[in-house]
């Protein structure tokens, strides 16, 4: 069986990373267990469907953290197929066994119970969970993960009066066992969307058939800080609350310069934190997310509506929605991506300003070009990278390193990083990352939507955005002063977006779509930073309780792994 628990003599605790990753001192450890199940009864579209509960709870309980603590997951797992979970935007630093991928990690089997052991190093910001396999994310399970700031470390801001957890995302009014079913049909893959908009997973206070919305009770005079997620499948959303102006201050990790907005585009898998002060009449006020490119109306099932309510307020929400920017207006969207941009003299994680560590004049080591598109293979619709959709290998790529050195379960090196293969085929997509180096992405969508992309393991500067097709004449335009650092970002339709990275935590990376069907059907791999030595202060050794695989079944016939391995579990 797979082992877990507090007591069991196995657990790494926060003194191991103390002497393993030789972490400063004043982390703790967090104890979590979680029980993750399936309910028929939240029905938060009113449709029965399996929603993916933790400890009863969708979306899933608050990972509330401090910069080097050391977090235990316990999780069991309640559910009728294997599972995974990812925490994204935390580095995992020297440490990819516990990013929670299918490149990284064998699944939990049903029935099972597995212990994610994960440090919170040189991290501060505003994050989310979520199940990283077999689609189960349309189903739930994600959840709010806050990485607070150290008390010798000061905030760019004054204490806010509270915090609030905004996990906004679109939802599918079907099953997500029979959407994932209808993937190998071109309209589902291709054309279909999620149906709803849901705010901490409640439907519209304006829709008529909600039976439960979202409400945050605020004291007039006070500021509060929103951390909102973008915990959905497909849809972009524009964030705004009537009357109110929003003064960003962080995203995934990172201060920013702060700056008042009506509104915020927020992409799937982005995290940011905005104040809003309570300076308004005692009334109640609409709290508005609606998609990006898409013809919706004020009543539309897609735009999320929750309300802001003053503690004395007597008066409901009323008179028509904040107007919101033309969601095909890219234009603005972009504009308002470049006025975001890093705070240089503020502490984050670390007492030095975060401007310290810049990019000034940097030496690129590497450079990748990766086209995301559409491509058919074998009649099939699939997503790809440069042509090439990844293929799931029945064992992680980790494992088979330290097993094998990955002999027999990937070719490293094997498709091109910049740029396209001839003809569209499916491979255990491995690109080499050279350790210490940096390394320029320059992500390019073909793709008629707004794509996100995420790499594990790193944040990455975000240096430059354009239309068009790329040249390395455009990094004359480049901003490399003051560039914001995350984990995920936006890629306009037609045009690129490009990031540094410095590349110093050695693991196994996964770089992903963060559009779920996109990275279900292959728009992803896997970056492999690749350290010879063996010294454990330079990457750990695999967990003392290393999960091996069993049959992973997944009912897409044409997805199913070929040659099926079983490992004995002890």
């Amino acid at each position: 069986m797979a082992f877990s628990g507090a007591g069991h003599p196995r657990l790494i605790i926060c003194a191991y990373f103390l002497a393993i990753l030789l972490t400063v001192a004043h982390c703790k450890d967090i104890f979590l267990k979680w029980h993750v199940a399936i309910d028929r009864t939240i029905t938060p579209v009113y449709a029965d469907q399996p929603v993916i509960t933790i400890n009863g709870k969708f979306p899933g309980p608050l990972i509330n953290a401090t910069t080097n603590d050391v977090v235990h997951v316990n999780v069991f797992n309640d559910i009728d197929e294997p599972l995974l979970f990812t925490w994204n935007g935390i580095q995992q630093r020297l440490n990819s066994w516990e990013d929670g991928v299918s490149g990284t990690n064998c699944a939990i089997q049903p029935k099972m119970n597995w212990t994610y052991v994960f440090q919170t190093k040189d991290q501060i910001g505003s994050f989310s969970y979520f199940p990283s396999i077999n689609f189960q994310k349309a189903a739930g399970g994600f959840g709010p993960l806050r990485v607070n700031n150290r008390i010798v470390i000061s905030v760019p801001f004054p204490k806010p009066e509270a915090e609030f957890d905004l996990l906004i995302g679109d939802w599918y009014q079907r099953s997500y066992k029979e959407v994932r079913s209808q993937l190998d049909n071109d309209d589902w893959a291709y054309h279909i969307f999620p149906d709803r908009m849901l705010i901490n997973g409640k439907g519209s206070y304006m829709h008529p058939n909600t039976k439960g919305h979202e409400s945050f009770t605020v004291t007039q005079g006070n500021t509060y800080r929103f951390r909102i997620s973008n915990v959905g499948t497909a849809w972009s959303f524009n964030f705004r609350i009537q009357n109110h102006q929003m003064v960003l201050v962080e995203t995934e990790g990172s201060y920013t310069n702060q700056i008042s907005l009506d509104s915020l585009d927020v992409h799937v898998g982005q995290s940011y934190s905005v104040l809003v002060t309570a300076d308004q009449n005692q009334s109640d006020y609409y709290i508005v997310a609606s998609p990006k490119m898409s013809n919706v109306t004020s009543n539309s099932s897609l735009v999320g509506v929750a309300v802001l309510h003053y503690d004395n307020s007597t008066t409901p929400a009323s008179g028509p929605l904040p107007t919101w920017p033309d969601p095909f207006d890219l234009q603005f969207s972009l504009n308002q991506a470049k006025s975001i941009k890093w705070n240089l003299t503020t502490g984050a994680a670390r007492p030095n300003p975060q401007g310290t560590f810049n990019v000034t004049n940097v030496t690129l080591s590497q450079n990748f070009v990766l086209r995301g598109s559409i491509a058919h293979i074998n009649g099939a619709p699939y997503y790809a990278v440069n042509n090439v959709s990844y293929l799931t290998p029945d064992t992680p790529l980790k494992l088979a390193d330290h097993l094998a050195n990955g002999t027999g379960v990937y070719q490293l090196d094997q498709f091109p990083v910049n740029s396209s293969n001839f003809n569209p085929v499916r491979g255990v997509f491995v690109a080499t990352g050279i350790h210490k180096g940096w390394i320029e992405i320059v992500f390019k969508n073909d793709l008629d939507f707004i794509d996100s992309w995420h790499l594990d393991g790193f944040g990455f500067f975000v240096v430059g955005f354009g239309d068009g097709e790329w040249t390395p004449e455009f990094r004359s335009t480049y901003n490399t002063y003051d560039p914001v650092v995350r984990s995920t970002i936006q890629v306009y339709p037609g045009g690129w977006t490009s990031v540094y990275a410095y590349l110093d935590n050695p693991g196994m990376w996964n770089l992903r779509s963060q559009l779920l069907k996109n990275w279900y059907l292959g728009q992803q791999f896997y970056v492999r930073v690749y350290d010879a030595d063996p010294d454990p202060a330079k990457e750990s050794p695999p967990p003392q309780n290393l999960l091996l695989c069993v049959f992973i079944f997944i009912d897409i016939p044409r997805l199913r792994p070929s040659n099926l391995k079983y490992y004995r579990i002890e």
